[in-house]
């Protein structure tokens, strides 16, 4: 034992977040006792984080193919064709723990590790979009991560020149003590020219690429995957600090490179850093690599191999190079002013060599070390389900209906957030047609190109709470909507499972039901999941967050300008209704907020109505014959009706909705749309409906500046808008001395 590596104990390991069992297995697999740099290796890779040793087995059941997937999960993202040679990829990752910890540089560098995700792939990256949740808008601390959050996702999305266009951010109290920031980046390349992170060739060079290393983020892995407690704020040291300005000059300097034919395989350096993208790329291989240390760059003096290896500095890539190659790529990061070394090469030993100062510090097989990480079928009990609400519930109080309304569209889900996304950058390089605000999803041109690509961010977790077999299915059903509400052809999905301790039955309950319904529903859609991320252990003293299964859709359209928003565009278009309405009420946002109540079972999700539903709304659009459209989720009919009136500036007479009671206003029924459509379409729309089997219902017109037609109160737009829009700012406005 020396000074700098400190004797392997199972006391360590458990420091480490090893159990005694785990390291057991590893001294069997060693046949010894590991250095301290291989026990903090192994600890990593056996991290929850980096192993999904509790998911893995559920994650196995879910669809991830179809003839539109390139490149599902278990690479950097997923990759999906779009005709003429073009691919999307894309994939959302969770940065939790960092960012409740350090939330400006905690939801900075969750943006750039997933720019690098994609941008590894050889995409450039178009689009950035997150999910966000808060405690309770009463809690302390909620201001204070608010305004921190979205100045780290838009100091770092600006500053990198890829637009942020949407995303949702809600709050409850079950996130006071562990926010939820999912960060999801869309990008775009040639089918010809995507680059993956297995290794190959015996004696081919390992290149170290981007900034220097520095002791940031040493074992973020191994904090993200643990229980928050009260001492969290001393783990401030494992959040990584990011710069966006060096992350520009990466995405450049690498995809240049990728233009030559130097490349063999390429990997960002994120969780677990060197450790993660060297055992990975190796281990996918099935070949050894050796890594000398003492050329690698650093910002720092008297680094540690234990320290090198398990850094999470940002903006690091590793690449393998074609032998020969290595003066055309430095010439191109030096180009670019970026760090490039060589620090090792491809081995046919199976074994991670790690050497500094003529010592070796690791010498351990890849294979059996990353086959033998633990996967653990962890006990599940089912979440019971929730008793029917009573029919008294669909009475409306005794206080005007415009109050009612008033107070749905201010309350924290609800209200605009306007104040988030104004701080964004969404319309940087020019091909934003639809962002935040204007529409379902946000609506992306492809560089140079009439097509596009729609993308939505979507969850209830309120819904999954309850029943998280329908929470789940709801919550691509829902994205599955908001795609077909502007047009596009609904691809493809990735998934960020944000859920609690899984060694507790009902948590990890709660994700099995998760992936149930979330299969079922893609199965159904043909919305196939292609990558995705898990985050578990998101509790704080025992107390979980709400399961919070986060579905980012990507769509595509032929043609940007066909896409349609959620605003009212004329006077006198005709409003229709697509779909059934039954007054569904369990965990509605009018329950919560009206009635002060969260109980009820959520509302059905019949996925055939769904799809025939959704695909009659596509064609429409992509017929000409929609003006507006939005889909009808968190508050019902009036909500997203009050919704397309105030984005346009112009109200509605609803002489359809003459006698409606609570439920036919507010209910939350699933696989519904309000379309505006030109009077002189009306009537084709309806007949096509009728032929697809569709349900369509006339609610009225749109007239005025108030919604009217329910009775003598007419409730004025300005009113509403006013309420909507002033709730986020006056809250964060509250916090400034």
């Amino acid at each position: 034992m020396t000074a700098q590596q400190p004797e392997a104990t199972l006391e360590l390991a458990r420091e480490f977040g090893l159990s005694a069992e785990e390291y057991e297995n590893a001294l069997k697999i060693l046949g010894r006792k590991p250095t301290f740099t291989e026990l903090g290796i192994i600890s990593v890779m056996w991290s929850e984080h980096c192993s999904y040793k509790s998911s893995k087995v559920w994650l196995t059941t879910l669809p991830t193919d179809g003839p539109q997937v390139i490149c599902g999960p278990g690479e950097n993202a997923g990759v999906v064709d779009i005709g003429d040679g073009d691919t999307v990829i894309f994939k959302m990752e969770s940065h939790n723990h960092p960012s409740y910890i350090e939330p400006y540089q905690g939801a900075a560098t969750g943006v750039g590790g997933i720019l690098r995700d994609v941008f590894t792939m050889g995409a450039r990256p178009i689009a950035n979009m997150n999910a966000l949740r808060f405690g309770s808008p009463d809690h302390p601390k909620t201001r204070h991560l608010v305004s921190g959050v979205v100045s780290g996702i838009g100091g770092y999305g600006n500053c990198v020149g890829v637009p942020t266009v949407g995303g949702e951010t809600n709050f409850h109290p079950a996130y006071n003590g562990n926010i939820l920031v999912n960060a999801m980046t869309v990008g775009v390349a040639k089918a010809d020219k995507i680059f993956y992170s297995a290794a190959a060739g015996v004696g081919n060079p390992v290149v170290y690429v981007g900034s220097k290393t520095g002791r940031d983020g040493i074992h973020g892995a191994t904090m993200a995957s643990a229980e928050f407690t009260e001492d969290s704020e001393e783990k401030r040291p494992t959040v990584q600090v990011g710069d966006p300005f060096t992350e520009k000059l990466l995405i450049e300097a690498c995809l240049e490179l990728m233009a030559t034919d130097a490349i063999v395989a390429i990997q960002d350096m994120g969780a677990a850093g060197l450790t993660s993208s060297s055992v990975e790329m190796a281990g996918k291989g099935g070949l050894g690599i050796e890594l000398v240390l003492d050329n690698l760059p650093m910002r720092e003096e008297g680094m540690t191999p234990y320290e090198i290896m398990l850094s999470e500095s940002q903006e690091r890539m590793l690449i393998i190079l074609k032998p020969g190659r290595e003066e055309v790529a430095r010439a191109i990061f030096d180009k670019w002013e970026l760090d490039f070394a060589i620090i090792g090469t491809l081995t046919e030993t199976g074994n991670l060599v790690i050497k500094m100062h003529g010592e070796t510090w690791c010498d351990m097989p890849i294979a059996p070390v990353s086959n033998a990480a633990p996967v653990y079928e962890r006990p599940w009990e089912p979440t019971p389900p929730q008793p029917a609400l009573e029919d008294s519930v669909r009475e409306l109080p005794a206080q005007p209906l415009g109050d009612i309304l008033e107070k749905l569209v201010s309350c924290p889900d609800q209200a605009s957030k306007r104040w988030i996304w104004e701080q964004y950058d969404s319309l940087v390089n020019g091909d934003t047609r639809f962002m935040s605000g204007q529409a379902d999803a946000a609506v992306v041109r492809l560089p140079g190109q009439t097509k596009a690509v729609a993308i939505t961010t979507d969850c209830t977790p309120r819904y999954c709470l309850a029943d998280p077999v329908r929470g789940g299915a709801q919550a691509v059903a829902e994205a599955w909507r908001n795609l077909s509400a502007v047009g596009a052809l609904p691809l493809a999905i990735t998934d960020n499972m944000n859920f609690g301790n899984p060694e507790k039955p009902r948590i990890m309950g709660q994700f099995v039901g998760a992936i149930q319904g979330i299969g079922e529903a893609c199965r159904a859609l043909d919305f196939p999941v292609v990558s995705g991320n898990v985050s578990l252990y998101n509790e704080t003293n025992g107390e979980a967050i709400l399961p919070t299964p986060a579905i980012g859709g990507v769509g595509i359209m032929p043609d940007a300008m066909m896409a349609v928003g959620i605003a009212f565009k004329n006077e006198g278009d005709t409003i229709l209704l697509v779909g059934e309405t039954k007054g569904h009420l369990g965990q509605s946002l009018y329950l919560r907020e009206i009635l002060g109540r969260e109980d009820g079972p959520p509302p059905p999700v019949d996925l055939t109505v769904e799809r025939r539903n959704g695909d009659f709304v596509r064609q429409i659009i992509r017929d000409g014959l929609v003006v507006s459209s939005h889909d009808i989720q968190d508050g019902g009919l009036l909500v997203t009706v009050a919704e397309m009136a105030m984005a346009g500036g112009i109200g509605a007479n609803l002489a359809g909705l003459d006698g409606a009671d609570a439920g036919i206003l507010f209910g939350e029924d699933q696989a519904r749309y309000v379309l505006a459509v030109r009077p002189e379409n009306a009537a084709t729309v309806q007949e096509r409906a009728k032929a697809a089997g569709v349900p369509v219902t006339v609610l009225g017109k749109t007239n005025g500046t108030a919604l009217t037609g329910r009775g003598p109160e007419a409730i004025s737009i300005d009113r509403l808008r006013k309420a909507n829009e002033a709730w986020l700012p006056g809250y964060m406005a509250a916090g400034v001395e």
